[in-house]
């Protein structure tokens, strides 16, 4: 078993929030904050950058580590059939957009639908996943310190 990086971005424009609009069977609709999976010899701030131009189109900027979120799946049977996404430890960066006008994304998330602008007040009624960034995007996005969400043990097998 191996643990997985993954790099985040908290992309802000004006009163609004970027984030991956996405659908599983299990989940129904969600949104997550554009990102992933950080390659080997590759920075954060690189993947960070990568993983939102294949994602979103965007070209992104990162200004500032802003949180760290650890998921840990227990159940062996997950484990086994998938190591690499067993353990997972998300670094959450604030991003500016370098530029303005996005280019088709390159290689959306298997779930991905879209890319959509969200209030950030409306972020507390959307499904935006995992819970936790959802209930504590607010304090992210006005720290001026980094956040550490915890670490949170997953006993179920995972829906997204």
């Amino acid at each position: 078993m191996s643990i997985r990086n993954a790099a985040k971005a908290i992309i802000l424009h004006g009163n609004k929030v970027l984030l991956n609009k996405c659908h599983s069977p299990d989940v129904g609709e969600y949104f997550v904050l554009p990102g992933g999976g950080q390659n080997q010899y590759e920075t954060m701030e690189e993947a960070v950058i990568r993983e939102c131009l294949e994602e979103t189109g965007y070209t992104v900027v990162p200004l500032v580590f802003a949180a760290l979120y650890e998921e840990i799946y227990t159940l062996d049977s997950f484990r086994q059939e998938c190591p690499d996404y067993a353990h997972k430890v998300h670094h959450i960066f604030k991003c500016s957009i370098a530029n303005g006008t996005p280019i088709a994304p390159a290689e959306q998330d298997a779930c991905q639908l879209d890319c959509v602008w969200v209030e950030l007040e409306d972020i507390t009624f959307t499904n935006l996943l995992p819970s936790v960034v959802r209930e504590n995007l607010n304090r992210i996005t006005h720290s001026k310190t980094p956040i550490y969400l915890g670490s949170h043990l997953i006993d179920k097998e995972k829906t997204i």
